[in-house]
C-alpha cells in the first residue's frame, strides 16, 4: 500500500478526498496526539537506540578487533568512515523510496538490511571484509532517521515536533550509555565462547535486534493515520486535515527525480544543509571525544572515564526534552535555536581555560552537552515546514545527508589539530565557531512561522 506524497493533493494514508473535520476541544487535540505518540513513538524510539548503538559499537570493537585481525589505525580508521560513505550517497534514494513504497515497506526494509550488516561484521576476517560491511551498513541504514522526520510530519504538526523529535535525541545519549556498559560486558565475558572472538559475540548480539525489530515493524507499523485502525474515522480525519493544511504546493511526486531537482535547486535547502552539518560537528564531536575530553581533566582510569562520560550524557537527554518542550509551548524556535548553539558554542570555548576543578569541568561538559544536543530536535521541527510540500521528502534527506558528512570531516580535522598542536583547544574554537554562524544563519536566514496552537 502505497503512501502518497506531502501535498495536498495526495492527503496521507491514500485519502480520496480531504475531509472537513470539526474542531477539536484543547482536552480532546491533546488525548489525540498522546494516543498517537503511545502507538508509535516507543517502537521508533526503541528502534533509533538499537540503530546508533550499531553504529557506534565499532568504536567499542577496536579495543580487540584490531589486534586479532592485525588492522592497523589507518585500515581502522577508514572503514570507520567508509559507513558515513555509504549513508551519505544513499539517504536521498531511500527517503524518495519511502514517499513512493510507504514507511511500513520502508523501516522494514532499512531495519532487516542494516541488521544482517550489523551480525555480519562478526564474519570479518581481512581488511577487504571490513570496508565493503562497512559501506553497506551505511547504505542500508541511510534512510532510517531522515524518514522518522518525514514520517512525523503525517501525525505530528509543526507546533508539536521539537518534542517529538527530543526523544529520538535522547536515545542517543542513550545508545552511548548502552554501549559502553552491554558492549564491554560482551566482549569480556563471551570472549572464547564457541571459539569466537568477544569483538564477534557483540556484533551479533547486538545486530540481531534490528532484524527483529524489522519483522515487528511489517506488522506493526502503518502508513499514515488511513490505515490505523486504532483510530476512529473522525480522529483519522482531523490528523489527515491537519497535515493537509501545513502541506504547500502540494503533487504527487516527491519520489520523483523531478521532485529531486527541484529540492537541489531549492537555496534554503542548502541553507539548512549549512546548519546541520555545523549542528552535527558539535554534537559529534561530544559523542565521539568525550572521554579524551574527561581523561585531559586529569582523570585516567578507563572505568572512571567510563563513569563520569554518563553524567553529561543524562544531563544532556534530561535537558533537551525539556527544552524542546519549552520550544514547542511557546511556538518560538528561532530564539531557542540561537540560545542553544551561542550557549553550546560558549561552553565549548570554556572548556579551552582548563579549569583545575573537576567539578566545574564537568558542569562546563555537561552544559555544552544539554544546548548542543537540545538544538537538534529545535532545528528538525523546522525543515519540514519551509520546505515545498513535493521536494519534502528529498529536501529532507539531502539536508541530512549533508549534516551526516560531519561524521567524516569532524573527526578528521580534530585529529589534524590534536596531532599537529597536542591540545584539542584549536579545534574547540573551530566547533565553538560552527555553531556560532550555524544560530546566525538560522536567525538571520529562515523566515519565522507561528507554530503556538
Amino acid at each position: 500500500m502505497n503512501t502518497p506524497s506531502l501535498g495536498a493533493a495526495a492527503p496521507v494514508g491514500n485519502a480520496p478526498f480531504l475531509p472537513e473535520t470539526r474542531a477539536l476541544a484543547s482536552h480532546e487535540e491533546d488525548a489525540l496526539y498522546r494516543k498517537v505518540w503511545l502507538r508509535i513513538i516507543p517502537f521508533l524510539f526503541i528502534c533509533y537506540v538499537v540503530s546508533f548503538l550499531d553504529r557506534i559499537n565499532i568504536g567499542f570493537a577496536q579495543l580487540q578487533m584490531k589486534q586479532d585481525l592485525g588492522f592497523s589505525d589507518a585500515m581502522y580508521g577508514l572503514g570507520a568512515a567508509v559507513f558515513y560513505v555509504g549513508y551519505v550517497l544513499c539517504e536521498v534514494p531511500s527517503n524518495m523510496l519511502l514517499a513512493r513504497f510507504g514507511a511500513r515497506r520502508t523501516f522494514t526494509r532499512i531495519m532487516l538490511l542494516w541488521g544482517a550488516a550489523s551480525v555480519g561484521m562478526m564474519m570479518v576476517s581481512q581488511p577487504s571484509h571490513f570496508y565493503a560491511l562497512r559501506f553497506l551498513l551505511g547504505v542500508f541504514e541511510a534512510g532510517f532517521f531522515p524518514g522518522i522526520v518525514l514520517y512525523l510530519t503525517y501525525w505530528f504538526p509543526a507546533r508539536r515536533r521539537a518534542s517529538v523529535m527530543a526523544i529520538f535525541f535522547a536515545g542517543v545519549a542513550v545508545a552511548g550509555v548502552l554501549g559502553g556498559l552491554v558492549s564491554g560486558w560482551i566482549m569480556r565475558d563471551m570472549a572464547g565462547v564457541m571459539g569466537l572472538h568477544g569483538w564477534q559475540w557483540m556484533f551479533a548480539i547486538e545486530g540481531a535486534p534490528a532484524v527483529l525489530l524489522g519483522l515487528v515493524a511489517a506488522t506493526c507499523l502503518v502508513d499514515g493515520p488511513r490505515q490505523a485502525r486504532w483510530l476512529s474515522k473522525d480522529e483519522q480525519d482531523f490528523l489527515v486535515a491537519q497535515h493537509a493544511a501545513e502541506a504547500k504546493g502540494g503533487g504527487a511526486h516527491a519520489h520523483s527525480v523531478a521532485a529531486l531537482a527541484q529540492a537541489l535547486r531549492n537555496p534554503r535547502v542548502y541553507l539548512f544543509a549549512f546548519i546541520y552539518f555545523a549542528l552535527t560537528c558539535g554534537s559529534l564531536t561530544l559523542s565521539f571525544w568525550m572521554p579524551l575530553m574527561i581523561r585531559d581533566f586529569g582523570i585516567r582510569d578507563v572505568m572512571a572515564i567510563s563513569l563520569y562520560s554518563v553524567i553529561p550524557n543524562a544531563i544532556g537527554a534530561v535537558g533537551l526534552i525539556w527544552i524542546a518542550r519549552r520550544s514547542d509551548r511557546r511556538g518560538e524556535r528561532h530564539g531557542h535555536f540561537l540560545f542553544c548553539t551561542a550557549g553550546g558554542a560558549l561552553a565549548l570555548a570554556a572548556l579551552t581555560l582548563h579549569v583545575p576543578s573537576l567539578g566545574i569541568s564537568l558542569a562546563i561538559l555537561s552544559v555544552a552537552a544539554v544546548l548542543i544536543f537540545a538544538a537538534l530536535p529545535i532545528f528538525w521541527a523546522l525543515p519540514p515546514s519551509h520546505l515545498p510540500a513535493q521536494t519534502a521528502a528529498t529536501g529532507i534527506a539531502f539536508i541530512s545527508s549533508i549534516g551526516i558528512t560531519s561524521g567524516i570531516v569532524s573527526p578528521w580535522v580534530i585529529g589534524q589539530i590534536k596531532t599537529h598542536t597536542g591540545s584539542m583547544d584549536n579545534a574547540l574554537y573551530l566547533l565553538a565557531g560552527l555553531l556560532l554562524a550555524s544560530g546566525v544563519a538560522m536567525w538571520k536566514g529562515v523566515p519565522r512561522q507561528t507554530t503556538a496552537g
